[in-house]
């Protein structure tokens, strides 16, 4: 029985002469927005602690080499003898696992997300997940009353697993309760989240602030009143609609979490019929796993396109161009670098927003392609810049204002659209494993360029940039041919321009096998 007659058996019809698919304002309710905040604040968390260990690394390092007695509290205090403990070998390494095991707790826990969200539902999971967030800045919190390169190295580890969890989670909940017309502009919030995190991360961190010898576990454990904020409100958030009717068959409360996300007069009948194509998909398939996700030809072309969007955002050199920053602002004779670098915060944060704009009407493809263009043409003039300022004195000026125009670009697409475009690309069965994959490549690809950028930056001097240049032309290349519009399309008109896209797979007898095993639609 199709829903709308299992609505009418049941006495919730909609009341005739309502809108079954309302525009784009029409579709904004406070409790869409709340709830869609309160998932974001999962990536808020993220951009805090992507920011946070930055500024009082001095402070910190400083703190290490006295609880290892490398250094007096006297000592510490005579520039010379500080600036030699920090180059003591234990500290550096403490130091680099300090910040490196953030990215490791992200790359475990995002292996976990598939199954969570396979077992459980998205409010109920987020809720879970933020015990990993609160015990980590317990952790940060206290590290200045006991040895404190363990209780950071503990609670950045936790405070990772919480955040892989999340970055996983989040999309899949954002994604499965926004309707289709705002689906890519609350999809960006999730970036638009990472960015302020990351700016209030820099601000407090200003010796002025909170980044000072006597308040820096306080600036490591702010993250923590976030996951207290998310608990309590995730109480009053609607679950998914689409969870609760595909998953789990409850057809009553799928309308009930509907008409809270959309109002009380919505007439739920053409959602809830997009979710019975869509269940009557899944019911055609076994659970998929990670390992069928990779390896069946049902899913190469989704599985390419997830990959490859996060793989994009990662190595199109943004977070290079952090780890670089500070030098081109003291090339380029700034007073307070740390101010410039939160001016870049701040553009972050302005394109982020420009983005949400943007993404509903110029779509997904042409954002992101413009994105990875202007940040090509950008890379190129920061080596420009960098190469020839020895020698003409105002170029460095050109290395600065690329930098500015490099995060303007990547804000304007790369930066949110791989967030919330995976959760578009898969249905319901996959797309738990697809979130869960996409974002390991994601956390292991961050990990590489926070490992191994100083190393080529140090091979390759001003023309690191160039290397960027070129990955951001292949990427290009790959989101013009592999990369479908999704703006405005349902899961399942989605999924049939990949099968129209993957004719020869499809006919292919062993893929045929595989679908049939896989109960997939075989159809070209």
């Amino acid at each position: 029985m199709d829903p709308l007659a299992k609505a009418k058996l049941m006495g919730k019809e909609a009341k005739p002469g309502k809108k079954t698919k309302p525009g784009l304002l029409e579709d904004v309710t406070p409790a869409l927005l709340l709830s869609v905040f309160t998932a974001v604040l999962g990536f808020f968390q993220y951009g805090y602690c992507i920011g946070v260990i930055n500024a009082p690394q001095t402070i910190i390092m400083t703190h290490y080499a006295k609880v290892l007695g490398i250094i007096s509290d006297q000592e510490a205090e005579i520039d010379s003898e500080r600036d030699e403990a920090l180059k003591n070998p234990t500290v550096i390494m403490l130091w680099s696992l300090s910040v490196a095991m953030f990215a490791v707790g992200g790359m475990i826990s995002s292996f976990t997300v598939g199954w969570i969200g396979e077992k459980m539902a998205r409010v109920k999971s987020m809720l879970l997940v933020n015990v990993l967030a609160i015990a980590g800045n317990v952790f940060l919190g206290v590290a200045k009353f006991g040895p404190a390169h363990v209780l950071i190295v503990i609670g950045r580890l936790l405070t990772g697993l919480y955040c892989g969890l999340s970055s996983g989670l989040v999309p899949l909940y954002v994604g499965e309760i926004a309707p289709i017309s705002l689906r890519g502009a609350l999809g960006s919030f999730n970036q638009l989240a990472v960015v302020i995190g990351i700016l209030i991360s820099q601000v407090l961190g200003l010796d002025v602030l909170l980044g000072r010898d006597e308040t820096w576990p306080l600036l490591l454990c702010l993250s923590g009143f976030a996951a207290v904020l998310q608990i309590f409100l995730l109480l009053i958030c609607p679950e998914s609609p689409r969870y609760l009717y595909i998953k789990c068959g409850n057809l009553e409360e799928a309308q009930k979490s509907l008409k809270k996300l959309r109002g009380q007069s919505y007439d739920t009948t053409k959602e809830l019929e997009d979710m019975e194509k869509e269940k009557e998909e899944a019911s055609k398939e076994k659970p998929v796993s990670i390992w069928q996700l990779v390896t069946s030809p049902i899913y190469r072309q989704p599985f390419l396109v997830a990959i490859g969007v996060h793989i994009a955002q990662q190595f199109s050199g943004i977070n290079a161009i952090f780890y670089y920053s500070t030098d081109i602002f003291n090339k380029a004779r700034v007073g307070q670098p740390v101010y410039a670098t939160i001016g870049v915060g701040f553009v972050n944060t302005v394109f982020t927003v420009v983005a949400i704009l943007l993404v509903e009407k110029a779509g997904r493809r042409i954002l992101f392609m413009a994105g990875l263009f202007g940040m090509m043409v950008c890379a190129v003039t920061m080596t420009v810049g960098l190469v020839l300022q020895p020698m003409i004195g105002w170029m460095s000026y050109i290395s600065l204002t690329s930098v500015f125009l490099f995060v303007s670009f990547f804000e304007i697409g790369p930066g949110p659209i791989p967030w919330f475009i995976v959760a578009e690309l898969f249905g319901q069965g996959p797309r738990p494993a697809a979130v869960a994959i996409s974002g390991f490549s994601n956390w292991f690809t961050n990990f590489c360029i926070g490992m191994f950028f100083p190393y080529v930056a140090e091979i390759c001097g001003s023309y690191v940039f160039l290397i960027f240049a070129f990955l951001l032309i292949l990427f290009i290349i790959f989101i013009y041919y592999k990369v479908p519009e999704t703006k405005g399309k349902s899961f399942e008109e989605i999924a049939e321009e990949f099968r129209r896209r993957d004719k020869a797979g499809a006919k292919n007898p062993k893929g045929a096998t595989e679908m049939e095993y896989l109960g997939g639609n075989q159809e070209a």
